[in-house]
């Protein structure tokens, strides 16, 4: 195991390596870059344009410079814990995450203890009661779940909420509290405000998970070794916990890989259109408007954290599943 864990390490530096190159050509691809953009705009509505900041930034951040200086400049100023500065925000990309990094962190942390506290005992119930009446509604509400977007489920309940108590449940806080540092008070209207998104974002999730977790669990209780528990006289609840659903939550570990990145990403359409200030409308804003250090930081960081995700998962599994080995070859 500590060689699988070493060799996957030292693995690690050329696969961000390669996805930084990618991350980089596909920012470059689009022409011209964001300054170009800006001084074309502030040209076209009469305005002056100040060149010798214009110089300055360019000069500064290397984007005079041929395209593999340009990389060259970025990639270590990411290592030293530079990640360039944000065209669009005036401001370095340090400064600009901020509090949106935070409140993303917050909405996706308890979306995805929703999502597990609603699936599991949905789950666990669906499988063990199969073919019962509550197995048949649990399964067609999942089914709803599934195939309803999360985009128009908060449609609905925008228009829901302006409808029948004339109030917007946009944004993760009062208008107030916006821009305003961090007190008990906001921290309060951030929670009195966060359960509509969460729901919202966790409700195709649920619904997936809970399907999953329902036919795993289903395919291990059909299993010899649940037969000879039964014949051997284990309490049924012990048995299930001991056993099915141990080997049944593989998929749960599995997923660390998607999970982390979208502890950051959050989602993206639903803060659209929920006007939540998390870093997913930041970064679409940021591939638009071609502000490349913004962006590119965005999705490097995206990478390193499914990078370090499918790592912990694959630990996860052999730690939970012991027929999980990594170590090749064959005994005799």
């Amino acid at each position: 195991m500590f060689r699988y864990i070493v060799h996957r390490l030292l693995l690690m530096i050329p696969t961000l390596l390669a996805i930084s190159i990618i991350v980089f050509v596909i920012i470059q691809l689009p022409p011209g870059d964001y300054l170009e953009s800006e001084i074309a705009e502030l040209q076209s509505q009469g305005e002056s344009v100040d060149e010798e900041k214009i110089a300055f930034l360019r000069q500064h951040y290397g984007l005079d410079k041929p395209l593999h200086e340009q990389y060259l400049h970025w990639v270590f100023g990411m290592m030293q814990g530079d990640f360039g500065y944000s065209f669009e925000y005036n401001l370095p990309v340090n400064d600009v995450v901020g509090d949106r990094l935070f409140l993303t962190v917050i909405v996706s942390m308890v979306t995805i203890l929703f999502t597990w506290a609603v699936a599991f005992p949905i789950g666990i119930y669906s499988a063990t009661h199969q073919y019962s009446w509550g197995d048949y509604g649990l399964t067609f509400l999942g089914f709803i779940g599934v195939a309803t977007p999360n985009f128009l489920l908060a449609l609905v309940m925008l228009y829901l909420a302006n409808v029948w108590f004339g109030t917007s449940i946009g944004g993760l806080m009062d208008p107030e509290y916006i821009d305003r540092p961090w007190s008990w008070a906001k921290f309060m209207s951030v929670l009195e405000h966060m359960w509509i998104p969460v729901v919202v974002i966790g409700t195709s999730g649920t619904a997936g998970m809970i399907r999953r977790l329902r036919a795993n669990l289903l395919d291990e209780l059909q299993k010899q070794y649940v037969t000879t528990g039964r014949a051997k006289g284990l309490p049924p609840g012990k048995l299930l916990r001991k056993y099915p659903l141990r080997m049944a939550l593989n998929f749960f570990i599995s997923d660390i890989g998607s999970l982390l990145p979208s502890v950051i990403s959050g989602a993206e359409v639903v803060a659209v259109v929920m006007s939540l200030p998390t870093t997913g409308p930041m970064l679409l804003s940021a591939l638009q408007s071609q502000d490349m250090y913004l962006a590119g930081s965005f999705l490097m960081f995206l990478a390193t954290l499914t990078v370090i995700g499918v790592l912990v998962s694959d630990i996860a599994l052999a730690i939970l599943d012991p027929r999980i080995r990594f170590e090749g070859g064959s005994t005799r």
